[in-house]
């Protein structure tokens, strides 16, 4: 089976999008989920729904891919899922190491939609010298100091770094050094990487603060709509403004 390290997916040499590309496991998603209800075929419209994007947009993106479907019949679910993948590099076995094997990293370890998506946890890795040998999933941790080891022997070329902020960017730097190209980063900091070694982060802490901004943002939209029983002349002025809305320049006693 070919290995991640000798063999790249196709999309960026037939110039899709970016967004194309980030919206292509959304696709790959709703479409799996339909081939294992048997589901032959479904039109744009349908797939949109599922994924939560517009039909036009899902039209376009796929034009990309050289799939337009069939008019009246939609698109072949089985031929989209192979196509998607091949695009997406998942035909191919592509072996990933873990460094950082606390708790969010052991979680990562168990997850078990790695293999069904093309991807093999080649290792587990951290620097505690109390965890070498213990297995996590079945998979014993090994030392930091033999990770240059690990990704050649394992010709991997994606790397996955749970690590505190604080040791993420040296472990990064090795990774690199070691060959590694394409980055998946959990840790709470922002990594410098050289043209070439792609980063994706994933902060939790940010995902949640973005949720909450809109929580406070519906909650200030309820407010104003409770707001509107209020005479016009004092909606929307708090106790302290003048009859202009401004603040008044001698506060009563």
């Amino acid at each position: 089976m070919a290995t991640g390290r000798t063999h790249r997916p196709a999309t960026r040499s037939r110039g899709i999008p970016e967004a194309t590309v980030a919206r292509l496991p959304l696709y790959l998603r709703a479409l799996t989920a339909l081939s294992e209800r048997s589901v032959p075929t479904v039109s744009s419209e349908e797939l949109a729904a599922a994924a939560g994007v517009n039909s036009a947009k899902l039209r376009k993106d796929f034009s990309y891919l050289g799939s337009y479907g069939t008019r009246g019949v939609g698109y072949d679910v089985e031929y989209l899922v192979y196509q998607i993948s091949r695009e997406l590099g998942l035909t191919q076995d592509w072996p990933v190491v873990i460094v950082g094997i606390g708790n969010l990293g052991a979680a990562l370890a168990n997850y078990g939609g790695f293999a069904s998506r093309g991807f093999r946890v080649a290792a587990l890795i951290d620097a505690d010298p109390a965890m070498a040998g213990k297995p996590v999933a079945g998979i014993p941790v090994q030392h930091t100091d033999e990770l240059e080891k690990i990704i050649e022997d394992n010709g991997v070329s994606i790397g996955v770094i749970a690590t505190p902020a604080g040791a993420a960017q040296q472990v990064c730097d090795r990774l690199v050094a070691a060959g590694v190209t394409s980055i998946l980063n959990f840790a709470p900091t922002v990594l410098s990487v050289p043209d070439g070694v792609d980063v994706r982060k994933v902060d939790l802490s940010i995902e949640l603060q973005i949720l909450a901004f809109h929580e406070q943002r519906k909650a200030g939209e309820e407010t104003a709509a409770g707001d509107g029983a209020l005479p016009a002349a004092t909606r929307g002025k708090s106790a302290d403004q003048g009859p202009d809305g401004d603040v008044p320049a001698v506060m009563p006693a």
